[in-house]
């Protein structure tokens, strides 16, 4: 009893003024550990967040700048290295042209798997010199059966097809693609074609892909553009074809332009297999085993060619479960790589000084790490953080001027879009905690970061219409799609914003209420899959 009266005799009168106050006890310790603490960590939070955004700026103007020049001097790839089409040979025949392999790998793709086959087996190419390799991984056994039956169709067609499979399905996709080459009848072959199972190449695409890597013997890998057929049939879509349209305008046209480096993007692309095994081969140890692969192809010396105006159809993920998967994906693989490679770029003897620092820095560091952390953090967490403590400042020009710049310029890859940049911004945003969550462990190689999830493929919008159109069952069940990371982050905007605008500061109030929406409206999984056709 002594030492309980001792200890209350020891609390300063403030304190116990307001001790049974349970909200009142909070705002005692935030006021007295606002100045000493909170002010300072979140001063320090702002210049580093500053000086990211100013680093992703720097890089969007650059290439921002090399784009306009590549379009105004014609930089064409047909300018840039030796592309004749290839023709028959009156002596030779067919043995004039290379041997070439197509595979398709595909894991229990019931929608899409006749489509992609189909487009494979179409490819116009004289029939001795193309082996179709459907690579299996399917465990469904009734899709395995309906995949082999349509392999043995086009046989009887006269197509050299063969269908693969393996007991394990060990390694994911890079796995399929390392025991594909192992086979015997590879080894006659001088490229290898690569489409996933949703894409579907037009009947010349070897003839103009091809001549690229005959008569450029530095060239290792073509690739080609992706085309989206369901980018109209929701809002999410047309997100992702926005964000998807600058990669493709912008980055791999500058990284082919200027360092003949860029990512492979896994499919729709053409390799030079001597070149694919100089390079170690097909490797698992990342999610992303075709930035893995270009990596190492590129510190060999080899050169990548980026076709713009060679485009390949293929859907975009419709349902934000498959989206968030392929995000997760695609953040963590890059940052795993990094952590695994960053030395091996930079210790590199073969490959110039610029070119590594375009590849750490810029292709790496700032676009694969820096640009999901500078999003989440600066725009989600920071400044909201700023308008509970008006001690702390952030200037115009990184708040807006910044920001305002870097989203229009984004906006070139797809302008048909432009009026929709406010639904982009607060989409990246909610988006930017997924990247930002998976960034992380694949910088911290820690929980799921070997995680492979198929992306779920409807096969809608790639198949023909004819007739009346069924009856669009809706694929929204809250269960499965609500997310409390977006609930909690939304909530915690909105109460930024609300305090903001009850003591009439206002700096943040508009920007704040529109992304706490958007995270709540993510968060129930509602947005894009019942807002079709904008």
């Amino acid at each position: 009893m002594d030492r309980l009266s001792t200890t209350s005799a020891m609390l300063p009168d403030t304190f116990r003024g307001v001790r049974d106050d349970i909200s009142g006890q909070v705002g005692f310790i935030w006021q007295q550990a606002k100045a000493p603490v909170i002010v300072p960590l979140l001063k320090l939070a702002v210049g580093v967040c500053l000086v990211m955004s100013i680093m992703l700026f720097m890089e969007r103007v650059y290439m921002g700048v090399v784009i306009v020049l590549v379009k105004l001097f014609g930089r064409r790839p047909e300018k840039r290295y030796k592309c004749e089409p290839m023709r028959d040979d009156v002596e030779l025949g067919h043995s004039g042209f290379p041997m070439v392999l197509v595979q398709i790998p595909m894991y229990n793709e019931k929608e899409v798997y006749q489509l992609s086959i189909g487009a494979a087996c179409g490819l116009s190419w004289p029939s001795d010199r193309i082996i179709i390799q459907v690579l299996d991984d399917s465990t469904d056994p009734a899709i395995k059966a309906l995949v082999e039956l349509e392999c043995q169709r086009w046989a009887s067609k006269g197509i050299n097809i063969k269908y693969e499979i393996r007991d394990k399905r060990n390694g994911y996709k890079a796995g399929a693609l390392r025991e594909g080459m192992k086979h015997s009848y590879v080894k006659m072959c001088d490229y290898v074609a690569i489409f996933d199972a949703d894409f579907q190449p037009e009947p010349d695409f070897l003839w103009r892909s091809i001549p690229f890597l005959v008569h450029n013997p530095e060239i290792a890998l073509v690739q080609a553009r992706w085309k989206f057929v369901n980018a109209d049939e929701c809002l999410m879509t047309r997100m992702q074809e926005m964000s998807l349209g600058y990669h493709f305008t912008v980055e791999q046209e500058v990284g082919s332009s200027t360092y003949a480096f860029f990512g492979f993007n896994g499919t729709a692309g053409v390799w030079r297999i001597s070149a694919l095994n100089e390079a170690g081969g097909w490797k698992d140890r990342t999610t992303v085993e075709d930035m893995d692969l270009a990596v190492r192809a590129s510190l060999k010396g080899w050169k990548f060619v980026y076709i713009g105006d060679l485009q390949v159809k293929n859907e975009l993920p419709s349902t934000l479960k498959a989206f968030r998967y392929q995000q997760h994906r695609w953040s963590c693989g890059p940052a795993n790589l990094f952590r695994k490679m960053a030395m091996e770029i930079i210790t590199n003897k073969k490959v110039s000084l610029w070119k590594k620092f375009y590849v750490v820095y810029s292709f790496f560091f700032v676009r694969k790490i820096v640009g999901h952390l500078v999003t989440f953090v600066f725009y989600c967490v920071v400044l909201p953080a700023t308008v509970l403590v008006p001690e702390v400042e952030v200037p115009k020009w990184g708040a807006v001027y910044i920001p305002s710049i870097i989203t229009l310029l984004n906006a070139v890859g797809t302008p048909r879009s432009f009026h929709l940049l406010m639904f982009w911004i607060l989409f990246e945003n909610v988006m930017s905690l997924h990247r930002t969550k998976a960034t992380v462990i694949g910088l911290l190689e820690a929980g799921n970061v070997n995680e492979w999830v198929v992306t779920e493929k409807l096969g809608d919008a790639l198949k023909p219409k004819s007739g009346a159109k069924a009856p669009r069952k809706p694929r929204f069940r809250f269960g499965e799609r609500i997310h409390l990371l977006e609930l909690g982050v939304g909530a915690y905007l909105f109460y930024c914003g609300c305090y903001d605008l009850s003591f009439g500061k206002n700096r943040f109030f508009i920007y704040l209420f529109l992304q706490s929406i958007a995270f709540f409206v993510v968060g129930v999984g509602y947005v894009g899959t019942f807002v079709p056709n904008f």
